[in-house]
């Protein structure tokens, strides 16, 4: 699924020359949390959000700290300031906006997302603004996925066999292989012991659609290995 199967087309924009209070206005009226912000031409110019406005100066919170809470620097103050008390769009929305095309797929949508720290992201189409894809946009995609349908045949009975080994204590440490075709399943791999062995095929034998077990096992005595592996050190 890409960005172009769940965005939003019916696009709600304001121009930079627009005011604040308008901006807050049009949000609260279409229950929206961000606006893109569009020039003249329709040319994506950046977005406005709740999070822009959340140190408005209308609200008692003109204030800027950085992520470490120290002070800012005199250039950080001077930009704190027209962001909190400009009336204009232009000098509160967020310039340096994370775009995608229509052909990004959803995850890589939710991933930026999350690496951003951002709500919503525009979807471009050829350098035009097309849709908006946002967090509710994603749990929609969630909501109506289709499940991934069960596997079956060969390759469901050589995960059940795998499940299965990894689960008896015996065989705890013993890597195996496991083909299966045609419901016969090949066990391939070296035991420690022959209990060993018998229990990797009793396992096989004892999962469901199982045709029959061909054993390639081989048995390599716990002191023979420990020397074999000395012996490759």
């Amino acid at each position: 699924m890409k960005a172009k199967d769940i965005m939003t087309t019916h696009i709600v924009t304001i121009s930079p020359q627009h005011s604040v209070r308008h901006a807050a206005q049009i949000m609260l009226d279409n229950g929206i949390s961000g606006l893109p912000v569009t020039d003249d031409e329709g040319h994506l110019a950046g977005i406005i959000t709740e999070g822009d406005l959340l140190c408005r100066a209308e609200i008692g919170a003109d204030h800027f700290l950085l992520p470490d809470n120290s002070p800012p620097d005199a250039h950080q103050q001077a930009y704190s300031y027209a962001k909190n008390h400009s009336w204009k769009v232009a000098d509160v929305m967020t310039v340096d906006v994370v775009s995608i095309e229509e052909d990004t797929p959803i995850g890589r949508v939710a991933a930026l997302m999350a690496e951003h720290h951002v709500k919503r992201l525009p979807v471009m189409k050829d350098g035009a603004l097309a849709g908006i894809v946002s967090r509710a946009d994603l749990l929609r995609a969630i909501a109506v996925a289709k499940l991934e349908a069960p596997v079956t045949g060969d390759e469901a009975i050589r995960r059940s066999v795998l499940a299965r080994l990894g689960e008896v204590n015996e065989l705890n440490g013993v890597r195996l292989g496991v083909i299966v075709s045609d419901g016969i399943v090949h066990l391939w791999g070296d035991v420690d012991s022959e209990a060993a062995r018998r229990a990797a095929n009793v396992v096989a034998e004892g999962i469901r659609g199982v045709a029959g077990v061909v054993d390639h096992l081989g048995v390599i005595a716990t002191v023979d290995r420990h020397e074999n592996l000395e012996s490759h050190g």
